[in-house]
């Protein structure tokens, strides 16, 4: 049963988020309109981020409710309930000699029931996790989208795969954790292969045709743009992965629980900030004028209803692949998890390069070796670290048994 969860686990990981994959890409090149005469790029990041953050919120929902306890209350269903510490009453209900009256210690009762007080705090900090993570990734996304003018798929997918970078730095800005060396080779190794790739591209990405030099050489300012973009992309995901650290150290929370929270207040953001009619912002807001982005999105739509299948695609195949991602989370570790998503972003880089004939130089396949070099690193040592850790559980266990 396990062997066959595993397999299903890997299966659904790879055929969503590769799916996902040639989808995303889709949308970032032109769509023919209706009359056949133009083609024109869609530009709304906000319009794809809430299609997707709303199925993935609904589908965690329907995840939640289906493999719910018998009798389990709303709160704790969406993780909202304060974990309830153990009974101080010294064995008795009890409290000098009284009953009916609630003593409260730490912000608990005597019984072990939270305060109201304490319960609001506790629910008002965890949503306010959640909010934070999901403002950083309404951000994200259009810088993300964006770099695909300037930068080509592969590239963004190797930029992808070093999210250690940017969550290593985060976690020192914001928190001020310390890693351990072998991090550090890791993100030299990445750094490097990253630095590699970009030196011996030659292909053109979908702006580059129109920034050309007056000798008619290759301008190099809109690939620069394209990876600056892809930075600010890359650090607000650090942002992201170390705040979704900082909750599930702090707080007793599922995967999926965390994924409808972040999903539901991302759709949130997202549709407040796509109807506003708000002023043309670069990356943020492209729309210009005081029309609403979403109702430029929806125009587009109409006009060039050849967009509808990629975004379909793309929004369906980003919220089950999440649903797979964390029921691998859940039976088999990050460690599995690591391995899978390692193994995936290069059949995607690999796919992307089959299905849309992108043209790798010698050098960049170099680069993208040393990138995925650095990677396997970090999976080797997580793999001992993960082992000994058990050999050290089986060991204390046989002693208990022996006692």
């Amino acid at each position: 049963m396990s062997i066959l969860r595993l397999g299903l686990c890997v299966t659904g990981v790879y055929a969503m988020f590769l799916l996902w994959a040639i989808a995303q890409e889709r949308l970032s090149v032109p769509f023919q309109s209706v009359d056949g005469e133009s083609t024109h790029k869609f530009k709304s990041a906000l319009f794809i981020g809430t299609c997707q953050s709303f199925l993935s919120s609904l589908s965690a929902l329907c995840y939640i409710y289906t493999r719910r306890k018998p009798g389990s209350a709303f709160f704790s269903l969406l993780g909202l309930d304060v974990p309830t510490p153990p009974s101080q009453s010294n064995g008795s209900s009890k409290a000098n000699g009284t009953s009916g009256s609630k003593i409260y210690i730490n912000g608990h009762s005597r019984t072990g029931h939270p305060s109201p007080t304490s319960l609001f705090s506790h629910r008002k900090r965890l949503l306010l996790g959640y909010l934070q993570c999901s403002s950083f990734i309404a951000l994200a996304a259009p810088f993300g989208f964006a770099a695909l003018s300037y930068i080509t798929y592969p590239t963004m997918v190797l930029g992808k795969s070093c999210k250690l970078v940017p969550v290593m730095l985060m976690n020192f800005l914001l928190y001020r954790r310390k890693f351990a060396p072998h991090k550090y080779l890791v993100v030299a190794l990445v750094t490097t292969g990253i630095s590699v790739f970009m030196f011996f591209g030659n292909e053109k990405p979908s702006k580059a045709t129109s920034n050309k030099t007056p000798d008619g050489t290759q301008s190099p300012y809109p690939q620069l743009i394209g990876i600056a973009y892809l930075l600010i992309n890359l650090i607000l995901d650090g942002a992201v992965n170390s705040t979704q650290d900082e909750i599930f150290s702090k707080y007793k929370v599922s995967g999926q629980q965390m994924m409808f929270w972040i999903n539901a207040f991302c759709t949130v953001l997202t549709t407040a900030l796509g109807t506003l009619p708000l002023p043309y912002i670069p990356v943020l807001h492209p729309t210009s004028g005081t029309q609403s982005e979403f109702g430029t999105a929806l125009e587009f739509i109409r006009t060039h209803p050849s967009v509808v299948v990629p975004l379909v695609q793309f929004s369906i195949t980003g919220a089950l692949g999440q649903l797979f991602i964390f029921e691998t989370l859940q039976h088999f570790g990050s460690l599995t998890l690591v391995t899978i998503t390692l193994t995936r972003k290069m059949f995607t880089m690999i796919l992307s390069v089959v299905v849309y004939n992108h043209k790798l130089t010698l050098g960049q396949w170099l680069g993208a070796a040393i990138v995925f070099a650095g990677i396997s690193i970090e999976a080797f040592v997580k793999r001992k670290d993960v082992h000994a850790k058990q050999v050290v559980l089986e060991k204390e266990k046989a002693q208990i048994k022996s006692l």
